[in-house]
């Protein structure tokens, strides 16, 4: 593998966006099969809370590979394909692998201070919490529940990515509204701004989705900076 664009100068599925829709697919398979007999790799691999009994370092990075359901995996493997694919042919293999390792990992690392911050402000004098149904758990096993999987956070940043690079390009939302790249990208971020500070309760990490665009505006401000953003 080395660090160029194919012969024709533009590759319709280069190599890392094709090796992490594979990786992505065999991990939701594999948890699907799995589970049958009783083994949840999502709880093994998703991102616990750094308080909990569950949690390993090594999670910050398996998480971005674990998807809850086909839907959740679905729009972001299509997501990665349509941003990531323009991105990668642009960067190379190397530079787009980083950054959305970083994205991805920075978005989990948000997340796990927002937990925290919710941990210290709504949780930490509670002994048990009642799950509902007259479902009352310890906290110590609560805090297992704190999971995140998903590669959204790192999607986020490729679209970030791409509304900054190609900021007037014509995006259709819905496959029909033709809207500039640039509006759809801040469009995103006030949505999951607003969701996440509206404590809305959907089980989406809106703050992770976030996490991946500040970081990627980081990474991208710095390589426009040393002029290696094309």
């Amino acid at each position: 593998m080395n660090n160029q664009y194919s012969p024709t100068g533009f590759s319709f599925l280069p190599v890392v966006v094709k090796n992490l829709l594979i990786i992505n697919f065999i991990m939701f398979l594999a948890d699907v099969v799995l589970t049958r007999f009783g083994i949840d790799l999502n709880g093994a691999l998703g991102l616990h809370f750094f308080m909990a009994s569950d949690f390993q370092p090594y999670q910050l990075l398996t998480y971005m590979f674990m998807h809850g359901n086909f839907s959740h995996l679905f729009f972001n493997m299509f997501a990665l394909w349509m941003f990531g694919n323009t991105l990668e042919n642009i960067w190379g293999w190397k530079r787009f692998l980083i950054y959305y390792l970083l994205c991805g990992l920075g978005a989990g690392l948000i997340q796990e201070g927002v937990q925290y911050i919710e941990y210290v402000t709504s949780l930490s004098h509670y002994q048990t919490v009642n799950m509902g149904g007259g479902n009352i758990v310890p906290m110590s096993q609560y805090l297992n529940y704190m999971t995140t999987v998903g590669a959204s956070g790192a999607i986020y940043g490729l679209l970030l990515a791409f509304g900054m690079m190609f900021p007037n390009s014509m995006i259709y939302l819905y496959f029909f509204v033709p809207i500039k790249a640039k509006w759809f990208v801040i469009g995103y971020a006030v949505i999951e701004l607003l969701n996440g500070l509206g404590a809305s309760g959907d089980q989406v990490a809106h703050f992770a989705h976030l996490g991946g665009m500040l970081v990627g505006l980081i990474i991208i401000l710095i390589w426009k900076k040393k002029g290696r953003l094309y």
